[in-house]
């Protein structure tokens, strides 16, 4: 099973037995994921359910409104609908307290595997400036090369910030511009190329990301590339 839907807690039979057997085959694809260096979607997905559960299981009101509903009065004319909780019974809560109180440390375990390949990653991949970098690092180009790999692949990013009354947020989106793959394009070679070939970025910030292990490109490398070089240009904000 790849994937384990929002609401699998209250989906359809609640049963111990069941929603483990639905839970371990999920996380069978889980580890095969992080075996394979594979991280993401599945990583962030496993987060969300580990929240969710921790939530259900320390506030009730909250596990009470994820549970199913079904129509009991429906008013056509003003297009409303009145609803009843088909789940009341105490039996059914403990059911469900069951299920929280086994899946929160197996989630966890299979979490902890994932920061596993998260940190190894992190920790084996560098991020190096090419040529001059100007005072504005928000937009730029970075170049991608993988462990024992010759091919450089060449991204245009810009990175954006969004606030709200608390906190701010920074994303990052990039665009694919060229693929070099010869051994003999050096990092400023590449660089000089795409300022003849863009004149409307005359010095653009222009960052070398490289790692030493081998992982799934587009599932691990580029995700944490992208977190990486964000926090690298931010952190002196």
């Amino acid at each position: 099973m790849e994937k384990l839907k929002n609401d699998w807690l209250t989906d359809g039979l609640i049963d111990f037995e069941y929603k483990k057997y639905v839970l371990l085959a999920y996380l069978q694809h889980v580890r095969k994921s992080f075996r394979e260096m594979k991280l993401y979607p599945v990583f962030d997905d496993l987060i969300f359910h580990y929240k969710n559960l921790i939530t259900l299981r320390d506030t009730k009101k909250l596990l009470y409104e994820q549970f199913p509903k079904e129509i009991t009065e429906a008013d056509f004319q003003r297009l409303t609908l009145n609803y009843r909780r088909i789940l009341e019974d105490d039996a059914i809560m403990r059911e469900l307290e069951e299920i929280c109180e086994y899946a929160i440390p197996v989630i966890k375990t299979h979490l902890e595997e994932g920061k596993e390949v998260y940190e190894i990653v992190s920790r084996n991949l560098e991020i190096t400036p090419v040529g001059i970098t100007p005072i504005y690092k928000y937009e730029g180009y970075m170049m991608m090369r993988e462990a024992h790999k010759p091919q450089t692949i060449v991204y245009r990013y810009k990175i954006s910030i969004f606030k709200n009354a608390n906190e701010r947020f920074r994303g990052i989106n990039i665009t694919k511009v060229e693929e070099q793959r010869s051994k003999f394009q050096t990092p400023e070679t590449i660089k000089a190329n795409l300022i003849k070939r863009y004149p409307e970025m005359p010095n653009p910030a222009t960052y070398l990301i490289t790692t030493t292990v081998a992982c799934a490109y587009e599932q691990t490398f580029m995700p944490i590339a992208k977190r990486s070089l964000v926090r690298y240009i931010t952190a002196n904000e």
